[in-house]
């Protein structure tokens, strides 16, 4: 399985492309929306979602059948931004599991400006 055409497909929004990489009882986690969807479902809201959008994959980590993807996307405007943390398990070939974190990416809060600690990250693909 092709974990980087996987992420293309799902940043392009494509239904059927999306549906090749699943088992078709896979379970998919939302968790922090605390929503857990079938194949079609995570298709269905994954693909209706409004918007055109860009992304990348910041890092992939293998470990048998499991995978740890974390990825940025973002809409073409460039007007925001967020991240995600996959974590998927992969059965002959095909999606069997994932848990999923996403996180709209936002300034450090006001305090911890204040107290002068941490700076931004330096990358270069931050849209906003």
């Amino acid at each position: 399985m092709d974990i980087r055409d996987f992420w293309k497909y799902v940043i392009k929004q494509d239904r059927a492309m999306l549906k090749t990489f699943f088992n078709e009882n896979a379970v998919i986690r939302w968790r922090c929306t605390d929503e857990e969807f079938t194949v079609d479902e995570y298709i269905q809201a994954t693909c209706e979602y409004s918007g055109i959008y860009e992304g990348h994959i910041e890092r992939i980590d293998r470990e048998g059948d499991k995978y740890t993807v974390a990825v940025q996307v973002y809409p073409v405007e460039k007007t925001s931004s967020s991240h995600v943390v996959s974590f998927i398990t992969v059965k002959d070939d095909k999606i069997v599991e994932m848990d999923e974190y996403w996180s709209h990416d936002v300034n450090a809060p006001d305090f911890r400006r204040e107290l002068s600690i941490g700076k931004q990250i330096q990358s270069p693909t931050r849209p906003f």
